[in-house]
């Protein structure tokens, strides 16, 4: 109807000039008596001629609207390359369009040359700061309770560094994913070996059963996951056990801590999401496990998680299209 529509208003003149024809015709018919059949045949004749050249006009329109439809669907990346103007207000608005693309490339580049220094500059921070939490861990060597709690703690300031470097890369164009086959036990022991200081803080114990199983990802975005999951794991623990245990291509990382309320547990993996635990104890930034979801979709593998409160929670990283049993 749109079109047809169209049609009408771009052919008004000529369906204006042919109704008054037709009318003064019938006006000089009546007046001089003339009979009405030649008049009928002149009607008939010109209402032919002005249909047959809506008709061709509607097939015309039909034709340009699918390619403006498809000119639409790409209009920020094939501004470029629009339909061929046909009138003056199409020509006017296809000059606005170029004026807008061409801002909005201006634009793109400069953020993403905003974005390229803000990585470069956040990747130089971390790179720097470890340096000092290097050396500091070097002369907490002792084995004392306090040296453990300091290294501990120098545990979480290095994983909240790192943190802030995948924040960063997270959605950026060089994520740098190397996909390879990994043994599944290497990743999983390089996440635990990072989290064992704060094991040791707690006295948490680690159920692991080693497995043989090998899987296809990358492994800096893999082990990201499985330490957000293990830090909030440790977090939430205040005693008993953390268990990692592969059952048929699912990787599930069970803890027995304070749990997820019901009403919690749909939105854990927003941005900035804490919970009433992360709320209540002041301990949630919110970005832990919204960035395991987020290293997880990169990755390929799926992330999900039950959990009951005062019983514990437990998070399922579905391997199964991305493993195979040695």
């Amino acid at each position: 109807m749109k079109l047809v529509r169209e049609v009408l208003r771009k052919n008004r003149s000529a369906i204006i000039v042919f109704a008054a024809v037709t009318a003064a015709n019938a006006a000089v018919f009546c007046l001089y008596g003339i009979m009405a059949e030649p008049f009928f045949y002149s009607f008939a004749i010109g209402a032919f001629v002005l249909a047959l050249i809506a008709a061709v006009d509607l097939i015309v329109e039909k034709k340009r609207a699918r390619e403006r439809k498809r000119a639409l669907a790409a209009i920020l990346t094939e501004w470029r390359s629009l339909p061929e103007a046909h009138s003056l207000s199409e020509e006017d608005c296809q000059s606005m369009i170029a004026a807008l693309g061409t801002e909005l490339e201006r634009l793109t580049a400069e953020a993403d040359a905003e974005k390229q220094d803000m990585l470069d500059y956040y990747t130089a921070w971390v790179h720097q700061i470890k340096t000092p939490i290097a050396v500091m861990r070097l002369k907490l060597s002792d084995g004392t309770p306090e040296d453990l709690a300091l290294s501990a703690q120098l545990m979480r300031i290095e994983q909240y560094v790192d943190m802030v470097l995948r924040y960063a890369r997270l959605n950026s164009d060089s994520n740098d994913l190397v996909i390879r086959e990994f043994p599944l036990d290497e990743l999983i022991r390089e996440a635990v070996r990072k989290q064992a200081p704060l094991f040791v803080e707690k006295r948490l114990r680690l159920d692991y059963i080693k497995t043989d199983a090998v899987i296809v990802t990358d492994q800096k975005w893999f082990v990201c996951v499985l330490e957000q999951i293990l830090s909030n794991a440790v977090k939430y623990t205040p005693s008993g056990t953390v268990t990692i245990r592969e059952e048929n291509g699912l990787l599930l990382i069970s803890d027995t801590g304070v749990g997820i309320a019901a009403e919690d547990l749909p939105r854990i993996f927003e941005k900035g999401y804490t919970g009433n635990n992360g709320r209540l104890g002041q301990k949630s930034s919110g970005l832990g496990l919204y960035l395991a979801k987020k290293a997880a979709d990169l990755i390929g593998v799926p992330l999900s998680a039950e959990s009951s409160v005062g019983k514990g929670s437990t998070f399922t990283i579905d391997i199964r299209e991305k493993y195979r049993m040695i």
